[in-house]
């Protein structure tokens, strides 16, 4: 089994308005990490991205389909096994333009590298980066890394007594230096971070869950 779909194009494309056909149908992506798989799920048409060791027809036994079958919770669990680890589902959010004149200056801040939310995120992309503004008592911090589809990846955490930066303000002062889109995975029901998100030009596509086995 060789995974062909490379699923950065594929969201790239779908932020444009370019979506893959509403068939119902699925195809095997490229794993684009060795930590985690994924199933990645757009309108009508669902990406697999799986190790090798995964048949297709072990895939169709599963009842994986293009609408809805390919998150049953059934398939996901079947694939990571009983004692492995699997997320949440999130929504796929991509921004394709670039931020100007961002009103915060973020920084490096490596004393927030233990903060959970930048924990979670070196556990499931790569090459992170954690930043944060010049105040160190701000606990406001963004995550960016090579993630979902091998895509620079946001996540944002704001300081929880408010003082600190909004996050629209933290997601436009972290995505002005990012060359090429920038991905987001909100959780559906997080309604706050998905407006913030879709006010600062990210653009839903799909939805993904990951495992690790």
């Amino acid at each position: 089994m060789t995974p062909t779909v490379q699923l950065g194009p594929v969201l790239e494309a779908a932020a444009q308005g370019r979506f893959p056909p509403v068939d119902g149908g699925w195809e095997l992506a490229s794993p684009w990490s060795d930590r985690v798989e994924a199933i990645v799920a757009l309108t009508g048409h669902a990406y697999i991205a799986v190790r090798d060791d995964v048949a297709p027809s072990r895939l169709h036994e599963l009842g994986v389909d293009g609408f809805g079958g390919a998150h049953d919770p059934r398939v996901i669990h079947a694939l990571a096994g009983p004692h492995g680890w699997i997320d949440s589902l999130d929504v796929i959010l991509v921004r394709t333009s670039a931020a100007l004149d961002p009103a915060v200056h973020l920084v490096p801040r490596d004393d927030l590298a233990g903060h959970p939310r930048a924990a979670f995120a070196g556990r499931v992309r790569d090459d992170l980066r954690v930043l944060g503004t010049t105040d160190r008592s701000c606990g406001s911090l963004v995550t960016l890394g090579r993630g979902l589809a091998g895509m620079t990846e946001i996540g944002v955490e704001v300081d929880a007594d408010g003082s600190g930066p909004s996050g629209g303000e933290l997601i436009e002062a972290a995505v002005v230096g990012v060359a090429g889109p920038v991905v987001a995975a909100v959780a559906p029901g997080n309604a706050r971070a998905l407006r913030t998100f879709l006010r600062c030009g990210f653009v839903p596509v799909g939805s993904v869950q990951l495992w690790v086995r």
